[in-house]
């Protein structure tokens, strides 16, 4: 051990650390709030975007000619217009930009960035119709709280807050639920205004006004769009009268969950997992709606959500580093076991009245309950406080893996899981030290490009290396469990999420691709709103997959030779655990 330390003295600091690290966020600091993902060298002006990791998957730069900043529709139609015109390529970016993989860039260094940043506002909203009308801009917070204000709730959505309308349209962003049309936010919309390249007639831009009822087919094309049909302007919801939710966390083990996951979605509304798999147990979420005259007013407010201290950041991600370098799977599980009990133990944030936690259940209203994300509400503080993730501090950088197992075969990949476990217990620390694996149930939808059936969501989240040449611990485990989701069971990727291997082949399992790529071709028929990485994804042009020394390490590849994994420091190229059609880099001592 380094320094001369031994083991259990190293395991009480970092135990101790990870306390103090969880102590910060129950206390509110003032946070930097995240920066715009468009920087631009003279004005706006040959620009370059990111998302709000700062990297994506291949580690590239995005660059564009300019970026446009509309403020209204008109403001829109007329540089759709004038890039139509010119022939040249666009892309839409927003505020936050929490995609992932590289759905933000357009080909070259000529293109157009088209930001809706100040496309945020609310259109109309209708308390006896019970619709909400904004623009694509709004982010999921000021659309929960302008419904909330003519007394009407989003039933699902996702749980961070800082995603916008357009974007959520874009990626079929979800919450957790088999009830009602499921958790889709694309599913309660009633129509969409998009506008998209038009002819010489059109003015080089038309504005189309889609519903179910009058536009079907490219309704459900543009319900998760990629971004590849044009810009949403505006879109209408059709919400809920407000109601309250009464929740509950309850920590078991492991030893029925295989058939507990099946129906659990049936007995809770709004149905959860936090499921540690190294430690053996799960968070169960017990989530209900109740009536609105239901006693509480309790505040959801996720402390990973919130504002973090830089210096705090920093320290945490230095040890992680420590670990890795060390390969010290025990202070991993320390560690990991440390923040899940002391989440747990304080509700994940969750408070009766907005300030303490007295107990469950926790009764609140729908707009106080179901998202979260204060580390965006501070004011500048020079960085000494902001979301875990801003890249302008030394915090967390992660890959996310994210993909739908059809809720039928989720007892047989839960059982591939536990069989990997078996071959090591200490493999899957490294994912609770990012809270463990969330499980969220969603359904099918009619939208071309969304959810095929019945299916659990389940977003990994785990440690990327600053150097992409440099290989993680237990890596072989959690690239196999990768390829066992997406070969063996044909899970979907989450379109926001996800390392470029996920989506190879990816369009050859939506039964409606044929039909979104018609509408596409309507749209759009010089692809000036597509890219590269969208040509790839949706089967067109090319492959998502880059191959080159090193590209299993971050996804970019499975691996085929030793030489797609890290050789020189001893990961090797070799067949799965348990899955032996994987390809994985294992770490074989000389």
């Amino acid at each position: 051990m380094a320094f001369g330390y031994s083991p259990s003295y190293c395991s009480f600091w970092r135990t101790l650390l990870g306390l103090y690290c969880l102590f910060t966020l129950v206390h509110t600091v003032i946070s930097t709030p995240p920066e715009d993902p468009v920087k631009c060298v003279s004005g706006n002006t040959n620009c370059i975007v990111t998302n709000s990791l700062g990297a994506f998957p291949d580690r590239s730069t995005c660059r564009a000619a300019n970026v446009a900043y509309p403020t209204t529709e008109a403001e829109l139609v007329s540089i759709v217009a004038a890039a139509t015109k010119a022939g040249r390529k666009m892309r839409v970016t927003t505020r936050y930009s929490h995609s992932i993989p590289k759905l933000t860039c357009t080909d070259g260094n000529d293109g157009l960035f088209i930001s809706t940043k100040f496309l945020n506002h609310t259109v109309q909203a209708d308390a006896k119709a019970m619709t909400l009308t904004v623009e694509s801009g709004v982010t999921l917070r000021q659309l929960i709280a302008e419904a909330a204000k003519v007394g009407l709730a989003l039933p699902y959505a996702p749980y961070w807050w800082g995603v916008t309308v357009g974007g959520m349209m874009g990626t079929g962003a979800h919450g957790s639920s088999l009830w009602g049309k499921g958790s889709a936010v694309h599913d309660y919309v009633t129509e969409i205004r998009m506008v998209s390249p038009g002819s010489v007639n059109d003015g080089f831009a038309k504005i189309r006004v889609l519903s179910e009822t009058t536009t079907p087919n490219e309704f459900n094309a543009a319900k998760v769009s990629l971004g590849v049909l044009g810009v949403i302007s505006q879109v209408t919801f059709e919400l809920q009268p407000m109601f309250k939710r009464s929740l509950k966390y309850v920590m078991r083990n492991d030893l029925d969950f295989n058939d507990e996951a099946l129906t659990f979605g049936k007995k809770h509304e709004f149905a959860d997992f936090v499921w540690l798999p190294s430690q053996g147990k799960v968070v169960y979420r017990m989530d209900d709606r109740v009536a609105v005259n239901t006693l509480g007013n309790g505040l959801y407010d996720f402390f990973p959500f919130r504002s973090q201290l830089s210096a705090v950041l920093a320290t945490t991600r230095s040890s992680e580093e420590t670990q890795e370098t060390l390969r010290d799977a025990h202070g991993k599980c320390v560690t990991a076991t440390t923040i899940s009990s002391t989440l747990f133990s304080t509700s994940y944030g969750l408070t009766n009245n907005g300030i303490t936690f007295t107990g469950y259940p926790v009764i609140g209203s729908q707009n106080r309950m179901m998202s979260s994300g204060s580390c965006l509400d501070g004011l500048e503080d020079k960085l000494t406080s902001a979301c875990a993730w801003d890249s302008r501090v030394k915090g967390v950088f992660y890959h996310q893996t994210t993909f739908s197992i059809p809720l039928t075969q989720v007892k047989s990949f839960i059982n591939d899981i536990k069989s990997l476990l078996k071959i090591d217990s200490k493999s899957l620390c490294g994912l609770e030290l990012y809270y463990g694996i969330l499980m969220r149930y969603v359904t099918s939808s009619p939208a071309y490009l969304g959810k095929e059936t019945e299916a659990i969501d389940f977003d990994i989240t785990y440690y990327r290396a600053n150097d992409p040449l440099t290989p993680r611990l237990y890596e072989d485990f959690i690239e196999e469990i990768e390829q066992i989701a997406l070969l063996k069971y044909n899970a979907l990727p989450h379109w926001g999420k996800n390392r470029n291997l996920a989506f190879d082949g990816v369009i050859k399992k939506y039964k409606n691709a044929p039909a979104f790529l018609k509408v596409k071709e309507s749209y759009d028929p010089n692809g000036l709103f597509s890219s590269e990485w969208t040509d790839q994804i949706l089967g067109i042009k090319g492959n998502p997959t880059i191959v080159k020394d090193g590209c299993a390490l971050e996804g970019l590849c499975i691996c085929s030779d030793d030489a797609h994994c890290a050789p020189s420091k001893g990961y090797l190229c070799r067949p799965g655990k348990v899955y032996k059609e994987a390809r994985v880099c294992t770490h074989v001592p000389k």
